[in-house]
């Protein structure tokens, strides 16, 4: 592989040649082959020239078909070769990612036109892995799933159930390897957050692990989603300290594609769990040693005590409607419970100090349970201001788990992401409100971004229509979306704000004998690359998903019709009611903004080729609150002709407003 994919000066500015030999590729190269010459792509690239010139983050907000992944990858992989550091391309989920390194992406055509030899591996989240434990305990049960967990197990390579066959890098135990499996069955095999890899005796032997290893050597890109990049930021300081790597490699360049959630990944990754059996697990482990009486008592106590907490949580807690969080009253007796915790940690880890020096525990086991303990006393600090505080337990068959996340993350964005002084950039064709990027950069914590806008080269006055249909008390959706799939002959997408809302569809349906006409696929039911891959190819079906709202890209007839369930508006969970207590307007500062933001991504998967046609048909009760239609309306793309009907799906006659949205 030639250091750089074009000859290169010395005395003269890298990014500077870069941009020209980026030009020469749309301009020259790939018309060549049949690509199309661009203005979009072109303005784009000179754009990311300065940013990657300056070190500086930009949002580069590029419309659907304006070919922005072919621009931040061919500037990426060049820097990276200059600065010997791969770059990292973030995408926003598995399925994203899935998209951009399948065999005829994008990745893959640069590689072929352009005769470069493109060194990019999948850094995937943990939880795309098998856990091999968890397999050991689904594979003894005598549930319906066992066998089903049994012949995976057979089917694993020989080297995991014979360690010394391990010659050379053999991946295995991916998400997307067992794509009949439904997320209820893969729960039971995945890798969760609650599983102890620094002391698990198969660590050596995982998956997970044996694919760490192999794309942390990656040359030019590792792509990994929006979480697994927050994963490795705050975790960084940590791994270092119990003497393991960083998720990801020292890096040249970021970009985070569909860059409008990152806020939300964020999050995500900022947030503690805890949990009483995970924490009895880990503190018992220093009585395996001889210790002091002394320490033995506090951790009893400490044992006993964080059972009370989660009693106590329990009793206050109280299930969150269209959410599956249960939300509890910070009162003094709970407050009184977290101290009484916080307390006895503190005890234990001063103890500790005491008992290094007697060299009687395993320092390696103290060094795990003194990380635990550091992470437990971070989160109940979190308890003593309220104001900064989101928490609310879930539960399973493990009992509860208590969740507490920062209320800003800002702060910490900007000091381990935006302060590296490294190129990063925001790719997404929905990034600005209203022409303004102000909500984006104040929500991440960027100061003084670079930022420009380009619209998408399709003529969406002439390939798409637009219909919103308000729904009033006793109107069905069910029969409306019905109605609607007769129109298109299935051949849709028909997108749910939620879980709770598309299950309830699903569980609907079995009442419509006319829906046997069609095909459904449920997200939820397979793996989602394999769900969208059948979807692209029984032309007729229907898709249903919810987090399909950004990047599904099926040109074509299969995706004809785009059919919005209901508005997308921030789900009801305690991370938005936060939000909402801590807006002057909450309804224009936090609910419009974000869906906006969702609503425009889900417009964007119809049309994807110059050659598509189609519709887009919007539902929901939110749309008889003028301000809601008038903001949605102005959403649709230019010119798209817009049609409001009124009135129950059987005998439509109420076609009330026809008019062109400018």
């Amino acid at each position: 592989m030639t250091t750089y994919p074009f000859a290169f000066d010395p005395s003269k500015p890298f990014i500077e040649q870069a941009s020209d030999w980026i030009a020469d590729v749309f301009y020259e190269v790939l018309p060549e082959v049949g690509f199309e010459v661009r203005d979009e792509q072109i303005y784009m690239a000179f754009q990311l020239e300065r940013a990657y010139k300056e070190k500086k983050t930009i949002f580069a907000e590029a419309g659907v078909g304006t070919g922005k992944t072919l621009v931040y990858l061919l500037y990426a992989i060049a820097y990276a070769r200059y600065m010997r550091k791969p770059a990292i391309i973030a995408c926003a989920d598995e399925s994203l990612i899935e998209q951009l390194v399948k065999p005829e992406g994008d990745i893959a055509k640069l590689a072929r036109h352009l005769s470069l030899t493109i060194d990019a591996r999948l850094g995937k989240s943990p939880d795309q892995y098998i856990c091999l434990n968890k397999l050991d305990e689904g594979r003894s049960g005598l549930d319906e799933d066992a066998d089903v967990f049994r012949d995976i197990y057979q089917g694993l390579p020989d080297f995991v159930h014979f360690p010394d066959t391990l010659q050379s890098f053999t991946p295995y135990g991916n998400r997307k390897e067992y794509p009949e499996l439904t997320d209820g069955q893969w729960s039971r095999l995945g890798w969760d957050v609650f599983q102890d890899c620094l002391v698990c005796h198969q660590r050596h032997r995982c998956g997970q692990t044996l694919s760490r290893d192999h794309y942390r050597k990656a040359a030019d890109l590792v792509i990994c989603s929006h979480d697994f990049y927050m994963e490795h930021v705050w975790t960084y300081e940590a791994r270092k300290r119990e003497g393991q790597l960083p998720l990801l490699p020292e890096h040249s360049s970021v970009v985070f594609d569909e860059g409008h959630l990152l806020e939300t990944a964020a999050q995500n990754a900022l947030t503690y769990k805890l949990k009483h059996t995970q924490f009895e697990s880990i503190i018992t482990r220093l009585l395996e040693g001889e210790v002091r009486e002394s320490l033995a008592m506090t951790i009893e106590d400490a044992i006993s005590q964080s059972e009370a907490l989660f009693a106590a949580l329990n009793k206050n807690s109280q299930p969150v409607q269209g959410s599956n969080r249960k939300e509890f009253i910070l009162n003094e007796s709970l407050i009184r419970e977290v101290n009484r915790f916080g307390e006895l940690i503190g005890t234990i880890e001063e103890e500790l100090v005491f008992e290094s020096g007697l060299f009687s525990l395993d320092e390696y086991q103290v060094k795990i349970v003194e990380e635990h303990l550091d992470m437990i006393q971070t989160a109940l600090a979190l308890f003593k201001r309220p104001e900064l505080l989101i928490s609310w337990v879930t539960e399973d068959q493990d009992g509860l788990t208590l969740v507490v996340m920062p209320k800003m993350v800002k702060e910490i964005l900007k000091e381990r992401v935006f302060a590296q002084h490294i190129p990063i950039v925001f790719s997404s064709a929905t990034l600005s409100v209203e022409g303004s990027f102000d909500y984006m950069a104040q929500s991440l914590g960027i100061e003084n971004p670079l930022t420009f806008s380009v619209a998408s080269p399709y003529d969406y006055s002439d390939q798409m229509q637009a219909a919103l249909y308000p729904l009033q008390a006793g109107h069905n959706p069910i029969q409306r979306a019905l109605t609607l799939l007769k129109k298109s002959q299935g051949r849709a997408l028909i997108l749910f704000p939620s879980q709770e809302e598309l299950t309830a569809f699903q569980r609907g349906l079995a009442a419509y004998p006319e829906a046997s006409a069609y095909r459904f696929l449920y997200e939820g039911s397979a793996e989602i690359s394999h769900l969208i891959s059948a979807f692209q190819n029984d032309v007729e079906s229907v898709l249903c998903a919810v987090t399909l709202w950004e990047g599904l890209d099926i040109p074509g007839p299969s995706l004809s019709h785009v059919i919005i369930w209901s508005l997308p508006f921030p789900p009801n969970d305690p991370v938005f009611t936060a939000l909402r207590k801590d807006a002057a307007d909450p309804f224009n500062e936090i609910d419009m903004p974000h869906m906006a933001l969702r609503l425009r991504q889900g417009i964007g998967r119809l049309i994807r080729s110059r050659n598509d046609q189609g519709w887009i048909s919007i539902m929901g009760h939110d749309l008889n609150r003028p301000e809601v239609r008038t903001q949605v309306e102005q959403l649709l793309p230019a010119g798209v002709e817009c049609t409001v009907i009124e009135g129950k799906p059987e005998g439509i006659k109420t076609c009330l407003i026809l008019q062109h949205i400018q």
